[in-house]
């Protein structure tokens, strides 16, 4: 590995995360970083409260497709402008299509890491990369006609959320002292990405499910927005009771310490496998393969239909210890980044 810096590009909020313990360990190994944010979501708020310094580059086109090509546009020069200044060795995001242009323009390897086949942006980030990191589940005949061959392509054992949660302790007393009434069954739920290029489709399954919520059943629900303008449309639908107003969350917290997470995304709900609470997937797109292997574990539950979410109930979970996550595949990914990287 040369002496030049690893360049991390955090495009969307769960790439924070997921990135927060890969820049631990490169920083144990003596391995400096770069980092570029995009100004999405609670992206940039989230790189502040977990200490990780980051260049503001680019902000999120809108719902149109002619927005995002607008703003993939601008995002892929100053990207360039940046990696000029800071000469990284390697480029690495999850999935940052933008970052894997500017990378591949400029020479520089591109390592991306993908657990979705259904992304239609895999076709861009794939072609640019130098290594595509993906869950061994993820389908062979995606992976190829996205432009990942075999021979560039790393099929890990596990989630991404293993490696995001490496090392994480949880906190018995975070919702309580966030201000959540734990004395009943705390539900988390996520609403589904509307802005993103993948999410072309309507979910009323999902407003279904809040005004379920809403009929009492005595739950805590902490409904989590993505970003502003979501949180100002769930108000105007008359869900604003719902919305959770206090500080910015941590996710993995408060997922931790919740008795059930519902979803129509999927990072939250793998998370909530990993760490032992249960988990309900409402999302309405297309299913990828693994959220389907862990269907076929009984690890994650669907909703699909309206008697779905009207038989749902939450109780209390069992009282037992939040499973540790070990680094074994994160040391791994963090390996195989760096020498992507050599020379």
């Amino acid at each position: 590995m040369s002496g030049r810096p690893v360049w991390i590009d955090l495009a969307n909020s769960p790439h924070v995360l997921f990135f927060r313990p890969v820049i631990d360990e490169l920083r144990r190994r003596g391995v400096e970083t770069v980092v570029t944010a995009r100004d999405f979501a609670q992206t940039v708020p989230l790189c502040e409260r977990f200490g990780i310094p980051a260049e503001v580059i680019g902000a999120h086109g809108g719902s149109s497709l002619s927005g995002k090509v607008r703003d993939l546009g601008g995002r892929v020069q100053a990207l360039r402008d940046f990696a000029a200044r800071t000469r990284p060795s390697v480029a690495v995001s999850h999935n940052a299509y933008a970052q894997a242009l500017a990378g591949r323009s400029l020479g520089i390897p591109v390592v991306t890491a993908m657990d979705y086949e259904f992304q239609p942006a895999n076709h861009l980030a794939f072609r640019c990369a130098t290594l595509v990191a993906v869950p061994d589940v993820f389908p062979l005949d995606a992976l190829r006609a996205q432009g990942a061959p075999l021979r560039k392509t790393w099929r890990y054992h596990g989630l991404k959320e293993h490696m995001a949660l490496a090392g994480f302790t949880p906190d018995s007393a975070y919702l309580k002292d966030a201000g959540i009434d734990d004395s009943r069954p705390v539900v988390v739920v996520r609403p589904p990405a509307d802005m993103a290029l993948y999410h072309r489709f309507e979910n009323p399954l999902f407003a279904q499910l809040l005004r379920r919520l809403q009929g009492g059943d005595g739950v805590s629900v902490v409904l989590l927005a993505r970003t502003p303008a979501q949180a100002e449309g769930l108000e105007r639908e008359g869900f604003g009771d719902l919305l959770w107003r206090g500080e910015m969350l941590d996710g993995r917290q408060a997922v931790a310490g919740a008795d059930a997470v519902v979803s129509a995304g999927g990072s939250m709900n793998r998370e909530a496998v990993v760490l032992g609470t249960p988990a309900y997937s409402i999302y309405a797109g297309k299913m990828g393969a693994v959220d389907r292997s862990l269907v076929a574990a009984g690890r994650l539950r669907l909703v699909e239909s309206a008697s779905d979410v009207e038989r749902l109930t939450f109780a209390k979970k069992e009282a037992a210890p939040v499973p540790m996550v070990d680094d074994s595949l994160l040391k791994q990914f963090i390996d195989r980044l760096l020498a992507v990287g050599r020379p």
